[in-house]
């Protein structure tokens, strides 16, 4: 749900989560009852986890797992990084992100988490319903309901910012929306942790360069299409404003139905987010309607120096707050 308020969170006003506490091994003394789990179902699966939907006996509720596959159940970096996903969504403790219920070891030696089980689309889904035509889709997810999801997203992020965290993986196929109009933010595990030690919050991704089975794609945390400039260079310059492109992204792939800037290969993207700035909405997609006001806070949230973005995720929260605004006034002719 929206914030009402427009004062920008002060981060000192919250705990941070620190990398020593998300990072840190399973004790060897852990145990739990991983029994209590029946009647699995796979969801879905990809190169980070694969999840099930399964019956919680204790409680008589269905289930979201997620473990990691078996080829990597035993890779050491993806193990820390699969820890650290369960382990920021469960301290990340807001409307617009998943509860995790628990984690542990199965049967097999292999660890997973529980959490909530959304049931709903995905903002790929409905984005994808929109480009063939869907007109159900186009008329249920108009520009000001797509704008409210937008906005939910945002705040999560405003929250995990506030609390050191930078999600880092922000695109429609992470944007969940459920049936009763629940929005929640998935996948938190490519997310830069605040460490004390600067150093610390680096080791894991010197560890991944080391696995020669990992593409240079995923050496870079994140998805190519929504990466910052600043992730695309690589090192340690990644913060909140990261989270600011990625999200212009997201907008403007919802006003157009196109990304701002795509290649043939995956380098050549790179390459145009280096140094290519995207058309404006209303000339990539000039067949669609597109509100200059919308269209400028895109172009913003893009700029290729993070010193041109909004600063804060709650600058561009306001931004499209004002626009909504604007747009209820408007028709209600004040």
């Amino acid at each position: 749900m929206d914030n009402p308020s427009n004062k920008p969170a002060d981060e000192n006003e919250y705990p941070r989560i620190n990398a020593k506490d998300t990072d840190r091994k399973l004790s060897k003394y852990f145990s739990n009852n991983f029994n209590r789990y029946s009647e699995f179902a796979p969801l879905s699966k990809g190169g980070g986890g694969q999840l099930q939907s399964c019956l919680d006996m204790n409680l008589g509720r269905r289930v979201v797992m997620k473990t990691l596959p078996p080829h990597l159940a035993n890779h050491e970096y993806l193990r820390a990084r699969f820890l650290r996903e369960a382990r920021v969504t469960a301290q990340l403790q807001h409307p617009n992100t998943v509860p995790v219920y628990e984690i542990g070891h199965d049967n097999d030696g292999r660890l997973y988490f529980t959490m909530k089980k959304v049931e709903g689309k995905t903002l790929r889904d409905i984005l994808e319903d929109q480009t063939q035509g869907n007109q159900k889709a186009i008329y249920i997810y108009n520009l000001d309901r797509m704008l409210g999801v937008l906005i939910q997203i945002c705040n999560a992020l405003s929250y995990a910012h506030a609390h050191g965290v930078v999600h880092r993986d922000i695109k429609p196929e992470n944007i969940q929306i459920g049936a009763f109009g629940e929005v929640v933010l998935l996948d938190w595990g490519v997310a830069k942790v605040w460490a004390a030690d600067e150093d610390e919050d680096d080791e894991p991704e010197r560890q991944l360069m080391e696995h020669e089975e990992l593409t240079s794609v995923n050496q870079r945390p994140g998805t190519p299409l929504y990466m910052s400039p600043e992730q695309v260079r690589g090192g340690g310059e990644i913060d909140a404003r990261t989270d600011v492109y990625s999200i212009g992204v997201v907008l403007y792939e919802i006003l157009t139905l196109k990304e701002p800037l795509r290649g043939k290969r995956v380098n050549e993207t790179f390459e145009m987010i280096l140094h290519e700035k995207p058309e404006p909405p209303e000339q990539r997609a000039p067949i669609r309607y597109i509100p200059e006001l919308l269209s400028k806070i895109s172009m913003k949230a893009l700029e290729k120096d993070p010193a041109d973005r909004y600063q804060t995720m709650q600058e561009m929260i306001d931004a499209l707050r004002e626009f909504r605004g604007r747009a209820f006034r408007s028709m209600s002719g004040n």
